[in-house]
């Protein structure tokens, strides 16, 4: 006997993708701060206050703005409140109400006021977290109770601009080492530092040294020195007891930040002075300085200066040992303390942890690495980020080397090898290990006239992390496309062309290799798709039918051939190939003939990005309409559509396994879809067996008139016919029983019972049924027994509650429309009443006309009236 094959699992077609994971914006410049256990971290995001969890990257709140840019805020240390001020004067202060375990944030407001005359421009907390200082453009210095939300003390005095401010709280007032006395020093774009007793509400000193704006303060931990930076390049370190000038640094550069590391910061150092100075500045690196000798401790880093470049804060965190420096590219870099290695004038401090707040447009991105737990972005930037695509909150790496924004990115089969294209008109080759955190530029491709708009690595599985792929792609606006040899590991040669074609009479703006490396296909802005024999360059084929520039094209797999979707069946491995279009369509083509097989219709924007997905039986795309379609090649139709985003997605890619499509558009946002088809249809079968069951145990409660269970059920069940069928019947009932509002004492009790859930249900189906003039009787009799058997306190209590806000209008809208109805009906009761009055009038009257006791013939008939019963009988 043969041994019978396998029977292989039918391919099963995706209809259903939830967002497993967002990466998304947290910080767009300005202020950020973190608790003093360093687990909370607030930062501004446009016109609003995020707090995330710095350990998950959970979005623990979102305090929304008030239209306005936020101009600076401050947390306190213990994470119990935080005040936030705006452009518009407004300074709002807010109860966190912080849970540690499982950490949770629940701001609420509990103060708003106009908090300046000009908006606040720098705020700051003690460190017991009871004052608050706010500066503000108009030059005065206020302290605020922070649980009072009021003015505790106002200071006027500079002549400027409120640039810096810090506290001084003494932690042990009455030690001989420390100085007595809380104090605020303020700094100005006055160039002068103030020094106000909190105590005697008076200012102590007026420090005059710098030259320009002061942007950094700090006091050493005894309150002995207090440190000023400025953008004179000048550090100036003061005594706290005459205020006279101890020493001055010259950083030579701008400074935006000073402050003080605790005496035992750096463990690992040896011979360190027992003070140690922190700053950050235009150069964007963080320093360090020994504030007696004037010496830097940190290793001299030559700086490339780029207008966008500098420090804007560091947080010192004293608990974990570490410092957090804010960038004005809106990257957030973690460096360890205790982990510095050197010695002084030398010293590095091992960055820990990248994080970039805002990731601009999102132009391009690919799953890298063996095990796809990274992902490379190509933003608006000329760095390439690598960020991680699994649990971890942060950046992985960051590759530098291109000088303009990069466009274009493709990755080989082992996930080792990226490739980049740029506006700088080069190409360049990534080797990317993220398991041995190797991340290095192999090779350099130079020589299109133009932006690389499009790159292409092999599809066969030849390249490993010690053997580079065997040639790279490139396609420009100079509309050539070029084919180099990379090469291997250990060549001193530089890449070159084997040869070059001009492929396009516009820009080209995709590049695609067929599985078996023996084509690639490119796609252009001339509304065109050319198939290309890749071993020589010479043309193969086009595809015509686009009436706009095509964005994408992509190779269907091996496995699938043309006959999947009604063509012909080609002879090469690429047999179909998908192209995406500003003409908002999606075209399947076949590479036998060249001609367009199908067109899926449905975006109202242009398609940017398609991708093959279940082994080659569907085709994702998304588009400038900000959203990810799903088709079936087969039938032609869409299977999802996949909504997150709000601007243009641009890139898209499908994880190895086939479980997770992960987009990304100009909003900065990232989504990974996760394929959710099997548990979908489980869910749905498992509800749909629970819901028939449900409906037999309604219909055996009615047959038995268990009725309390039947009210329960079909509320549950939002049955509203079934429901009013059982009330029908109950108030029906003859006679009533005694003392029941309803018509039955059972059905009272079942109504007596109900949760907030069902009592806003219910009067959703009352204010139905209080429509029509056939079913209100029994909508009223229903709202009576509700009104007498809760309390007006409960029914309010629905107003402010998650079922009373549902729906459009909430509670408010369905007592309203209740009421309106029965107004409506109650004035036609009162009509009927009146009608009938009148009835009576006119019975009364034609009783007058006859005469009692007597008979009349009238047109041969006789007419008895009968007196004792008042009937008329024709006889």
């Amino acid at each position: 006997m043969t041994e019978e094959a396998p029977i292989q699992k039918k391919t099963q077609i995706k209809t259903s993708f939830k967002p497993a994971k967002t990466i998304q914006p947290f910080y767009t410049g300005g202020k950020v701060a973190l608790d003093a256990s360093g687990r909370l971290l607030a930062t501004t995001l446009d016109d609003e206050v995020l707090i995330t969890d710095f350990e998950t990257g959970e979005e623990l709140a979102r305090i929304e703005g008030d239209e306005e840019a936020v101009t600076t805020f401050a947390l306190s240390p213990q994470a119990t409140h935080i005040a936030i001020c705006s452009r518009s004067q407004t300074m709002r202060i807010y109860a966190l109400n912080y849970t540690q375990d499982p950490p949770a944030v629940d701001p609420k407001l509990i103060r708003s006021t106009k908090a300046h005359a000009a908006p606040v421009i720098v705020a700051e907390i003690d460190p017991t977290g009871t004052l608050l200082a706010t500066g503000g453009a108009e030059g005065l210095v206020k302290v605020w109770d922070i649980r009072g939300g009021f003015v505790t003390h106002n200071f006027k005095g500079h002549g400027g601009v409120v640039s810096a401010l810090r506290f001084y709280a003494p932690q042990n007032a009455e030690g001989s080492e420390m100085v007595s006395g809380w104090r605020l020093a303020s700094g100005a774009d006055d160039t002068k530092i103030r020094v106000w007793d909190l105590n005697k509400r008076v200012c102590m000193a007026v420090l005059d040294s710098h030259v320009s704006v002061v942007r950094g303060l700090d006091w050493s931990e005894d309150g002995k020195v207090l440190a000023s930076g400025s953008r004179d390049q000048v550090i100036c370190l003061w005594d706290a007891k005459s205020w006279k000038l101890r020493n001055t640094i010259p950083a030579l550069e701008e400074l935006e930040v000073v402050g003080f590391l605790d005496r035992d910061a750096l463990p690992a150092i040896p011979d360190l002075p027992e003070q140690v100075l922190y700053t950050g500045g235009q150069k964007n690196v963080l320093r360090l300085w020994n504030i007696t000798s004037g010496q830097e401790l940190t290793k001299d880093v030559t700086v490339i200066e780029k207008e966008a470049m500098g420090i804007s804060e560091i947080l010192y965190q004293k608990s974990q040992g570490q410092l957090l420096s804010v960038h004005n590219d809106q990257t957030l870099l973690l460096h360890s303390l205790t982990e510095a290695k050197g010695e002084a004038g030398s010293l590095t401090l091992p960055i820990v942890r990248q994080l970039s707040g805002h990731h601009d447009e999102i132009i391009d991105l690919q799953y890298v690495g063996p095990t796809e737990e990274v992902l490379a972005l190509a933003t608006n930037s000329e760095d390439i980020r690598l960020v991680s695509a699994g649990e971890s909150f942060g950046d992985v790496a960051v590759l530098s080397g291109h000088e303009e924004i990069v466009i274009c990115l493709d990755r080989d089969t082992s996930g080792y090898w990226l490739a980049s294209g740029a506006k700088d008109n080069d190409a360049r080759l990534w080797f990317v290990d993220p398991e041995n955190k190797t991340f290095t530029n192999y090779a350099k491709f130079t020589g299109h006239a133009e932006s690389v708009g499009a790159v292409a690595l092999p599809r066969t599985h030849n390249s490993t992390a010690e053997v580079p792929p065997k040639f790279l792609l490139t396609g420009s606006q100079d509309r050539t496309i070029k084919l180099w040899d990379i090469p291997q590991k250990g060549s001193k040669k530089a890449p070159k062309a084997v040869w070059t074609r001009r492929a396009h009479d516009k820009d080209i703006n995709a590049i695609d290799v067929s599985y078996d490396d023996s084509l690639f296909a490119s796609a252009s802005q001339d509304k065109t798709v050319r198939i290309w024999n890749l071993k020589d360059g010479e043309g193969v084929g086009m595809l015509k039918g686009h009436k706009r520039g095509v964005w994408s094209v992509k190779f269907a797999p091996s496995t699938v051939s043309g006959s999947v979707v009604g063509g012909e069946e080609g002879s090469k491995g690429g047999r179909l190939v998908v192209t995406g279009s500003g003409d908002k369509t999606v075209k399947l083509w076949s590479l036998t003939d060249f001609s367009c097989l199908k067109t899926f219709e449905g975006h109202t924007n242009s398609v940017l990005k398609t991708i093959w997905i279940t082994e080659g039986l569907q085709v994702a795309s998304s588009g400038g309409d900000g959203l990810v379609k799903v088709w079936d090649v087969r039938k032609g139709e869409c299977t999802t559509t996949l909504d997150n985003h709000e601007d243009r997605v641009w890139a898209l890619a499908p994880r190895k396994d086939d479980r997770v499509i992960v987009s990304g558009a100009g909003d900065s946002l990232i989504t990974f879809w996760e394929d959710t088809t099997e548990e979908t249809k489980l869910a749905q079968e498992a509800e749909e067996e629970a819901l028939i069951e449900q409906e037999q145990a309604l219909q055996n409660y009615m047959q038995v008139h268990d009725y309390r269970s039947a009210i329960a059920l079909a509320l549950t069940l939002d049955h509203p016919g079934k429901l009013l069928h059982i009330f029908t019947s109950v108030i029906n009932t003859s006679p009533p029983e005694k003392g029941s509002l309803s018509g039955l004492l059972a059905v009272d009790e079942a109504l007596s019972e109900l949760s907030d859930s069902q009592i806003y249900r219910l009067l959703e189906r009352i204010r139905d049924w209080n429509t029509n003039a056939k079913t209100a009787t029994v909508a009223q009799r229903i709202l009576h027994v509700l009104v007498k058997k809760y309390n007006m306190k409960r029914m309010l209590d629905l107003e402010t509650s998650k079922e009373g806000k549902k729906g459009k209008g909430g509670m408010k809208a369905v007592v309203g429309a209740i009421e309106a109805y029965t107004e409506r009906h109650y004035r036609r009761m009162e009509d009927l009443v009146e009608e009938s009055y009148l009835m009576d009038y006119t019975l009364l009257q034609m009783e007058g006309l006859l005469a009692d006791e007597e008979e009349l013939v009238t047109k041969g008939r006789d007419v008895v009236v009968r007196d004792a019963e008042k009937d008329v009988v024709m006889l």
